[in-house]
């Protein structure tokens, strides 16, 4: 009966070493620079939020524009410049 009661007791402390080992690890990130990140953040006021939506919305935009341009020149322009000008796919 000793042995097994050693056994246990034995797995326990390995299986509570370890538990130690990972609490350990958690209460570090508590301490580290995210956590000065996380306990800084905070809810931004209807101006701030509204600014960042107008800022966004207008990078939207502007990317898509480019993205439109980009595609009216690989429609209209390379067709004509491949086929005409060098030749090539008649």
């Amino acid at each position: 009966m000793s042995d097994e009661s050693t056994a246990s007791k034995s797995f326990e402390m390995k299986v509570q070493e370890q538990q130690d080992r990972i609490e350990a690890q958690f209460r570090k990130i508590t301490r580290g620079s995210w956590a000065r990140i996380i306990r800084m953040a905070r809810k931004p006021s209807k101006q701030e939020f509204r600014q960042t939506s107008i800022i966004c919305g207008i990078g939207l935009f502007v990317l898509g524009a480019i993205g439109f341009g980009i595609l009216v020149v690989m429609d209209n322009f390379l067709p004509w410049l491949i086929h005409d000008v060098f030749g090539i796919g008649n």
